[in-house]
């Protein structure tokens, strides 16, 4: 297993990665396909997950995709994260059309993608409180050091990055926004949630498609359609899918749209 600890040796990794050719079961995805690496800065290690464009062309800058897991894949199997959505980007159709690198990093079992606190029972509403005057999780500061050496690294088109994620991970887009408001070209959390008072900070500079299951037992509704409202509020290009009847596992449904990756890859940072 590889370790990507600088830029030098990341960039050595994608091109000897990048240039070897890839196979694709049109019927049965392999996850494998997405390599193993570790992103190593002092203690701390990021597993993640890396799938590489089809017909890479030394020299040519390619859209950079990370998406970000929800709780239940926490862990270090570098595995686990790839459960929910992986499918979606080794399709062979879609890797055809839209190529890019995928990147699912995986969030240790004792932490986070975001800074948040459950409020009170007595509110009736469920949502979070989160804090803004405190710093990243470490795995949220990790993924953000990623991206940026993944940049440097000559490789990534940065005008073409996009973030996503589901649950935990659709919180820790929703922050990750506002802690790097000039870095994304769109994003799409899933069943997630975010502080109101952060849209503002990013809410002109890019596209957001937000999905949420109407009936969610676990992150309730009402977190997204406080998003929704506030970015609308702050002049945002925001898209809302809200599906009856729902519980938690609507990124089945939001990952299935077949409008999602085309939305996705005609936005791009002026």
């Amino acid at each position: 297993m590889k370790n990507i600890h600088n830029s030098f040796r990341l960039f050595s990794f994608c091109f000897l990665f990048f240039i070897a050719p890839c196979f694709v079961n049109a019927q049965v995805p392999d996850p494998d396909l997405f390599e193993r690496q570790l992103f190593l800065q002092g203690n701390d290690t990021l597993p993640c997950r890396i799938l590489s464009p089809l017909h890479f062309s030394a020299g040519k800058k390619y859209p950079l995709i990370v998406f970000l897991h929800g709780s239940g894949e926490r862990g270090n199997d570098n595995e686990a994260q790839l459960t929910w959505g992986d499918s979606l980007f080794l399709d062979s159709a879609n890797r055809e059309k839209f190529p890019a690198i995928v990147v699912f990093p995986q969030c240790p079992a004792d932490s986070s993608w975001s800074v948040r606190a459950k409020n009170k029972p007595a509110d009736s509403s469920g949502t979070y409180q989160f804090p803004m005057n405190v710093a990243p999780t470490r795995p949220l500061q990790m993924v953000m050091n990623f991206i940026d050496t993944l940049v440097n690294s000559g490789i990534v088109d940065p005008k073409r990055i996009y973030i996503g994620g589901l649950s935990m991970g659709g919180f820790g887009t929703f922050e990750i926004l506002w802690r790097k408001p000039a870095l994304f070209a769109a994003a799409f959390p899933i069943c997630g949630g975010g502080n109101p008072a952060s849209a503002k900070l990013y809410g002109r500079h890019f596209p957001i498609w937000v999905f949420h299951g109407a009936d969610d037992d676990a992150v309730p509704v009402a977190n997204s359609r406080i998003m929704v409202s506030a970015l609308k509020t702050a002049d945002a290009k925001v898209k809302y899918t809200e599906y009856p009847g729902v519980k938690h596992d609507s990124w089945i449904k939001a990952l299935a749209e077949p409008a999602l990756l085309p939305w996705l890859f005609e936005q791009k940072r002026n």
